[in-house]
């Protein structure tokens, strides 16, 4: 036991040496004009160097010390805000799947609130859908295991799996006396941006939209156009359950609707690289129909960008309920052990100021 212990420790060790060097290597230039915040770092990196130091001689077997270190940097993520996460290198794909392709789960769109998997929404027609969860709907238990302070990652472990195995969750509900329990089946879910575009009458042409991705402005003109050819007149833009996506989508999809050169979308974070300016380029834009945007509680980030867009602007009518109200834009940032970290890096602004 004592040799597994002594090989530990100068891994360990190396791991927390090359911390420090990096964090004296960028804190100086990032924190020049605030000592104390270098001043905190340095001692806390000292005492991270301690505790690691008494782990690894007093605790009694042996230790995963990678385990432990990336534990520590979900801590030091989570202590942000909920939508700034550690990403673990194995867990890189599992996050990406809902920008590029399809995946086997339960079909959700969630965030941790408060410390609880909170629903955005379910995917439209997927087993969460099919079940009846609930924009709002926290799930406290999975599998009968307290779900309370469970971290994004471990969310996609334990509701992510091949189709046609089931989990059950414990779902607390706005309105329900007491908790329930559900049992999904898993699936194949598509994760499409363009989850509908059909005629519902000779001239009302209707658009569902799940999320914001990388193929978004491309399958959302492609829907437009299709539908202009069969006679639309008017459109209804549902942007109800979407949970959201990539700014520069949103932004993309907003300027297809405006044929002005105002503002879309602005947003402001501490250092110059996070504020930014989206103008509508007035050559691009279609104001040939009339827009209605539906959205409701499970519209988030993305979707309040055009909504807002949309309603500021006077292009449309914007009815439903209120929406999720995230503003807040993320930066994905790799680490050199294949790793990443989201930070939240800005706030977002409709054309109004809002």
């Amino acid at each position: 036991m004592y040799k597994k212990l002594r090989q530990i420790w100068p891994l360990a060790l190396s791991a927390t040496i090359g911390f420090i060097l990096a964090v004296a290597l960028f804190i100086p230039k990032a924190y020049s004009s605030n000592q104390n915040v270098y001043r905190v770092i340095k001692e806390r990196i000292n005492v991270l160097n301690q505790i690691i130091g008494y782990v690894n001689h007093f605790y009694f077997d042996a230790v995963d010390m990678a385990k432990v270190m990336d534990g520590a940097f979900h801590g030091l993520m989570e202590e942000l805000d909920p939508h700034s996460p550690y990403i673990p290198a194995e867990d890189q794909e599992n996050i990406s799947e809902l920008f590029k392709g399809n995946f086997q789960g339960i079909g959700i769109e969630f965030d941790i609130l408060e410390g609880f998997i909170t629903v955005i929404s379910p995917v439209p027609d997927s087993p969460s859908d099919i079940v009846g969860l609930m924009p709002g709907d926290k799930i406290i238990a999975i599998n009968g295991e307290d779900a309370y302070k469970i971290t994004k990652t471990e969310v996609f472990e334990k509701l992510r799996g091949k189709k046609g195995t089931k989990v059950t969750v414990t779902i607390g509900r706005i309105g329900s006396s007491k908790p329930f329990d559900v049992t999904i089946i898993r699936d194949n879910i598509p994760i499409y941006s363009v989850g509908a575009a059909t005629m519902i009458d000779e001239i009302t042409g209707y658009i569902f939209l799940r999320r914001f991705s990388a193929t978004t402005e491309k399958e959302v003109v492609k829907a437009i156009d299709t539908l202009l050819a069969q006679g639309m007149q008017r459109l209804l833009f549902d942007l109800r359950g979407n949970s959201g996506g990539l700014l520069e989508q949103a932004a993309a999809i907003s300027d297809q609707f405006i044929t002005t050169s105002d503002t879309l979308v602005y947003t402001k974070g501490k250092i110059k690289e996070s504020n930014q300016t989206f103008v509508g380029s007035a050559n691009k834009g279609n104001n040939s129909f009339s827009l209605i945007v539906l959205i409701n509680r499970g519209s988030a980030s993305a979707s309040e960008i055009v909504s807002g867009a949309i309603q500021d602007l006077d292009r449309g009518l914007v009815i439903g309920e209120t929406s999720f109200g995230k503003g807040l834009v993320q930066r994905q940032l790799p680490l050199n052990t294949g790793a990443a970290i989201r930070v939240t890096i800005a706030r977002y602004y409709t054309p109004s100021g809002d």
